[in-house]
């Protein structure tokens, strides 16, 4: 059984930083990861994906060029890096995990998901 505790969130003005980390517990080498938000009122979207490796990522439009996805297997934990942060960022960011290994930006296919960590970006 894979567990995931997202952390790293909070209030922050616009422009400003955050980091989230996400640490698993179980046997997550080999899985992909996956970063995912939710605003009230919206569905689910996807933010980030990175392969089992490292070697492979993707992120969505909306973050491209301002978040970046980073792993570290030695302590099982993914990283979400957030800069130049909007109001329309706000939400709460999940983590989730992926047996399948390779790049995945649908919610669907993820098998493990965190708790969530609140991120709110004041204007």
């Amino acid at each position: 059984q894979v567990q995931l505790v997202e952390s790293g969130g909070g209030l922050v003005q616009a422009g400003g930083s955050l980091r989230l980390s996400c640490a698993a517990s179980g046997r997550t080498l080999t899985y992909a990861m996956g970063w995912f938000r939710q605003a009230p009122g919206k569905e689910r979207e996807f933010v980030a994906t990175i392969s089992w490796g490292g070697g492979a990522i993707s992120y969505a439009d909306s973050v491209q060029g301002r978040f970046t996805i980073s792993r570290d297997n030695a302590k099982s934990t993914v990283f979400l890096q957030m800069n130049s942060l909007k109001p329309e960022d706000t939400a709460v960011y999940y983590c989730a995990a992926a047996r399948i290994g390779q790049l995945l930006r649908s919610p669907a296919g993820y098998n493990y998901w965190g708790q969530g960590t609140q991120v709110t970006v004041s204007s």
